[in-house]
């Protein structure tokens, strides 16, 4: 077997088979760099500065949250308010199974998966009968009626205080190693949905996101399956926002309704798709990490006044960059992305 690669293709020879991918460096070259860069990034942190590894691990996160946001609400055609909804279906999924049936990070996962994929499936009619102002609003209220019920429901979800004793993704070695080890899975997961997310949106099938997300009528008067690429637009980036959850629930070792499901939570998720580019893919990473490194930044300076400073200074940036801080670099090098959003009203 033998392969080879030159600068506009790969080339696999195996036995007499041969096999070729034709490439473009433009649409691999950036990509590398950028993944280059994260990487680098984390090894120097872990070297000179370890105790900023949970921040890249919140910036990490963050991203990986807005990412498949960006896949809803071009899927769907409308701005989902309640992501955190599936965060916390998807932590206290997780933890529920690891405190009473000693299930490892690696099985809860995958209950993780079927519970996020079956609040999806349950929730996504919203984006088909609901419109406009009704899906913003049902979409808000899901989280906040879930963050009443942890509280009602004390004996199961233990209110504010939250579920203790879930099993640590690693357990033994150094706290700053396990740190880094963490940082590296929460940047794969990220560089994962952005890989998925990335090929969806350069597929054949982003045609006809863009065209629901630009005319559903038109769409649907050109043979678009109007109700079933909304359905999958939401139940699948639904089961993606959960594993965050997941995430969270294995790397805190606890989990709490009230540090996700709260309007706060939310309201940072959108600032990062915000920020970073209206729902772009590359632009939600810039998005997590300014967030992340922002929020940090304010703490560390002027203490209990970032909660105040910290909106206004994105509200600022929202004002005076309508593009995000990705559209300073599409600017210079115009590429859509993704198809053109369009808030519906």
């Amino acid at each position: 077997m033998e392969l080879e690669i030159k600068r506009e293709k790969i080339v696999l020879r195996a036995g007499t088979q041969k096999f070729e991918w034709h490439i473009e460096p433009r649409y691999w070259r950036n990509p590398f760099i950028y993944i280059g860069i994260l990487l680098l990034a984390t090894v120097l942190v872990y070297f000179f500065s370890p105790q900023t590894l949970p921040t890249l691990v919140d910036a990490n996160l963050l991203a990986a949250i807005a990412i498949p946001l960006g896949w809803m609400t071009v899927g769907t055609g409308r701005m989902n308010f309640g992501p955190q909804f599936y965060i916390g279906a998807g932590g206290y999924a997780a933890a529920l199974c690891s405190i009473h049936l000693g299930w490892p990070p690696a099985v809860t996962l995958l209950v993780t998966l079927v519970v996020g994929l079956m609040f999806g499936l349950l929730m996504s009619p919203l984006s088909i009968i609901a419109g406009g102002l009704y899906y913003t609003l049902l979409t808000l209220l899901f989280p906040l009626v879930f963050l009443e019920i942890t509280f009602i429901y004390t004996d199961i979800f233990k209110g504010d205080t939250g579920l203790s004793g879930i099993s640590p993704f690693l357990s033994g070695g150094s706290y700053t190693t396990n740190q880094l080890m963490i940082c590296l899975l929460s940047l794969f997961i990220m560089l994962l949905y952005m890989f998925i997310v990335d090929k969806i949106m350069r597929s054949k099938f982003s045609a006809s996101l863009a065209a629901i997300n630009d005319d559903e009528e038109v769409a649907e008067a050109m043979g678009v399956n109007v109700k079933k690429i909304k359905v999958i637009s939401f139940a699948i980036p639904a089961m993606m926002i959960a594993v965050i959850g997941w995430f969270y629930a294995h790397y805190y070792t606890t989990f709490s309704g009230i540090s996700y499901l709260p309007l706060t939570f939310m309201l940072k998720v959108l600032m990062v798709s915000m920020i970073g580019g209206r729902v772009q893919i590359y632009g939600n990473v810039v998005g997590g990490y300014f967030i992340a490194f922002l929020e940090l930044f304010l703490i560390s300076v002027v203490g209990d006044m970032a909660t105040v400073l910290f909106p206004v200074i994105l509200l600022v940036l929202l004002l005076s960059l309508p593009e995000g801080l990705f559209g300073l670099y599409r600017k210079r090098r115009y590429r859509e992305y993704l198809p053109t959003l369009h808030v519906r009203r």
